[in-house]
């Protein structure tokens, strides 16, 4: 008899981990189910989770992932990929994509029941990723395009609607480069070898050769040329006079042999000894004879190269539509809206007075000494004292932020559940609108952890002998609610995803806003706001007991004095029940997390109201009054 608590999906999630591992070819196979994105490490498998309503289109990506990671696992060779593989970032992109695309060819031909299975996972990646909304070529991967092109002409069936709109934007520019290549498909498929050369082939067709690197087929012939040389002169008797005393050494006695090893070697010692007289004892060798040693690796943190992370090899940095489906994003979103609805009010007031202190700001622009325009009154005196002087005019300028970025990076702990993580969420989405609407871009990152007291860089750790002060000892999550170029209207589902239960962990501050800080860094915007959101001190279990307890808070403050005293960046703070002002030098503290609305906006106002550049021209303003 079943057990209430039991879950009803158990069942079908054992019998598709079984049957994946019989397509894998693999018993040993490690088949698990997670809200973390699917994809295949070894003998490790992550699928999709599967709830216990079991709906059909959870049964239906669940089945269609576990096939296409299942022939991946099959018919892909590491090595032989590795061996192969581009070090141009758009090359490997292709590259990735043509031999997954492979794989999954080769699944239909043998097994066609998988084909129909795959169809549904990619329809499900289409409709994520805004395939089907694409217009363009500009607007599509490149990359995507040209796998699904691949598994296309292998297998002779259809896609999927938003695949098939991205492919056929690329598809006649994809033959017409790579048509002669293309033409060998059948014949390469089932050799991973062949196929990956014919990969290369298509990446140089399609103008991105230069990103292809070294040819290793091309290299081993050379390596192979140069060790037939090497053999034809340790056998050639004419160099080495070996056939002439083979004889004899045949018949010498081991005590004449070492005599005239130890000759050979006296005669070595003189001419090397000559060979020093002739260039004379101060001759140097000449510079670039000594091998280069390998350089260091850079350190894991700019801020305090004594900072150490075990593992980074699972860190994650990922857009928050990747870790839900479309439709769990949407219902989230609502969940959120619905708890805050009595807050939205107050929260768009205080928009609404930003967003007018900014506009106040924007229209407080005048250019004076213009031949044109309004009479400058203020300048009349001139005139009065030299007639001759030509009259002054100025012009109003709209000047609109648009040289300005700002990034909020939301603390995603396990503390912020409940009502602080909402309402940071739904602040978030209020001040991004705002600050858009005054042409201002926006950025919202989320910063946590992949696992509570440690993930795999925990389990590498105690497989390796726990070795002393490890360093950082937990798997990051970086996550992109928001990149900055992104408009709002397409975005706003993602910010649901905070709501998402099991995503909340632990806080490791530092590298968060160091990784924030970097992205900035690398945009042109000539202004820099960089605003912080937390409930507390960095905390991360695994790591603070295996090294010192201020491990994480000594690299938090070593990172935010790093960024302060660059001043690139303008940093600030919002601690809500904790106190960020011994960290921050820009910081405020708020009590009750329905405060976080007016502190958000009040810091963010002040912070316009004390650009240099918006006192200068109210100051033009008054003097010109």
């Amino acid at each position: 008899m079943k057990k209430p608590n039991d879950n009803p999906a158990d069942p079908f999630k054992k019998a598709l981990a079984e049957a994946t591992k019989v397509m894998a070819n693999d018993a040993e196979l490690n088949v698990s189910y997670t809200v973390d994105p699917s994809g295949l490490s070894g003998d490790a498998m992550r699928l999709p989770q599967v709830s216990r309503r079991m709906t059909r289109e959870e049964v239906l990506l669940a089945r269609g992932t576990a096939d296409a990671l299942a022939l991946r696992h099959k018919f892909h060779d590491d090595a032989t990929h590795a061996r192969y593989a581009p070090p141009g970032d758009i090359a490997r992109d292709l590259y990735e994509a043509m031999e997954t695309a492979r794989c999954e060819a080769m699944g239909a031909r043998h097994m066609p029941g998988t084909a129909s299975n795959i169809d549904v996972k990619i329809r499900n990646e289409a409709i994520r990723k805004g395939y089907d909304q694409c217009k363009s070529a500009s607007e599509a991967p490149l990359a995507a395009s040209a796998g699904y092109l691949i598994r296309h002409l292998a297998t002779g069936r259809p896609l999927p609607a938003g695949a098939s709109n991205i492919m056929e934007l690329w598809r006649g520019f994809i033959e017409s480069q790579a048509g002669d290549a293309l033409e060998n498909l059948d014949e390469t498929i089932a050799d991973q070898a062949a196929f990956a050369k014919l990969a290369r082939q298509v990446i140089s067709d399609l103008g991105y050769g230069d990103q292809l690197g070294e040819d290793p087929d091309s290299l081993d012939d050379d390596q192979e040329d140069q060790a037939e040389d090497d053999g034809e002169d340790q056998e050639d008797p004419d160099s080495t006079g070996q056939d002439d005393s083979e004889d004899e050494d045949a018949e010498a006695s081991p005590e004449q042999a070492q005599e005239e090893q130890q000759d050979a070697s006296q005669a070595q010692v003189s001419m090397d000894e000559m060979a020093d007289e002739e260039m004379g004892e101060d001759t140097e060798m000449p510079e670039g004879e000594a091998p280069l040693e390998p350089p260091a690796p850079p350190p894991a943190s700019e801020a305090d190269p004594d900072y150490k992370v075990f593992l980074d090899t699972h860190d994650e940095e990922i857009a928050a539509e990747d870790l839900a489906e479309p439709a769990e994003l949407e219902r989230l979103r609502a969940y959120l809206d619905q708890q805050l609805e009595p807050l939205k009010g107050a929260v768009s007031r205080l928009a609404n007075k930003l967003q007018r202190r900014l506009q106040a700001q924007q229209n407080r622009s005048w250019e004076f000494d213009l031949e044109e325009g309004t009479l400058d009154a203020g300048r009349l005196a001139r005139v009065v004292a030299n007639p001759t002087t030509p009259l002054s005019f100025k012009m109003e300028r709209d000047t609109e932020f648009r040289d300005t970025v700002v990034t909020l990076l939301l603390d995603n702990s396990g503390s912020m559940r409940g009502r602080p993580i909402s309402i940071a969420a739904i602040c978030a989405d209020v001040l991004a609108r705002t600050l858009e609407r005054c042409n201002v871009k926006v950025e919202i990152l989320g910063f946590t952890t992949r696992a509570w007291k440690g993930g795999q860089a925990r389990e590498a750790w105690l497989n390796e002998g726990r070795p002393q002060t490890p360093g950082r000892l937990n798997d990051l999550r970086h996550i992109i609610y928001k990149r900055a170029d992104a408009p709002w209207r397409r975005v706003r589902p993602n910010l649901g995803l905070m709501m998402k239960e099991g995503l909340l962990k632990e806080n490791i501050d530092g590298e968060a806003l160091e990784w924030a800080h970097r992205r900035m860094l690398a945009r042109q915007e000539q202004r820099k706001i960089l605003m912080v959101i937390s409930d507390g001190a960095p905390v991360d279990d695994s790591t603070l007991s295996v090294n010192p307890a201020n491990y994480l808070e000594k690299h938090l403050r070593d990172v935010i004095a790093m960024v302060e005293k660059r001043k690139a960046v303008e940093l600030l703070a919002i601690g809500i029940g904790h106190d960020v002002t011994r960290y921050y030098d820009r910081a405020v503290t708020i009590t009750d997390v329905e405060q976080l609305a007016g502190a958000m906006t009040e810091q963010l106002a002040a912070l316009f109201d004390s650009d240099p550049r918006a006192r200068a021209r109210v100051m033009g303003m008054k003097r010109a009054g």
